[in-house]
């Protein structure tokens, strides 16, 4: 083959209609994502984009609406245990696995049920 795969550009998930405030409030307020804005011929179809250095997340709006509750972003980050300690702090609920050898990770779901993974992989 003569093309090769570079890194994801983004993730696209799934909120209902009208979901963008509960977008924003936790993928920004809590989480620390900036919006961005979405390109002009887009912005008719709903929904609101996020970014984190290269991480980009676009919240998309469907109808009907089903969360994706397995199929799931994983996010690597740096100091996860700070990162529990802040969700820990709001009271906000996530979920430990340890079955991933190497890796210290968690699930939690935003607010429209769909499913997020934080990763950090030991040294």
């Amino acid at each position: 083959m003569s093309f090769t795969y570079d890194v994801i550009d983004h993730v696209q998930l799934a909120a209902p209609v009208g979901g963008e405030d509960k977008a924003r409030m936790f993928y920004k307020d809590l989480l620390g994502f900036q919006e961005i804005d979405k390109p002009p011929l887009l912005k008719k179809n709903g929904g609101v984009w996020f970014q984190a250095g290269f991480v980009h997340i676009h919240i998309g709006i469907e109808d009907p609406f089903i969360p994706a509750k397995k199929a799931h972003p994983a996010f690597r980050i740096h100091h996860i245990e700070e990162l529990m300690a802040y969700l820990d702090e709001k009271e906000i609920l996530y979920k430990n696995d340890e079955r991933l050898p190497g890796a210290n990770r968690f699930y939690l779901t935003d607010p429209f049920g769909n499913r997020l993974e934080f990763l950090e992989w030991e040294e």
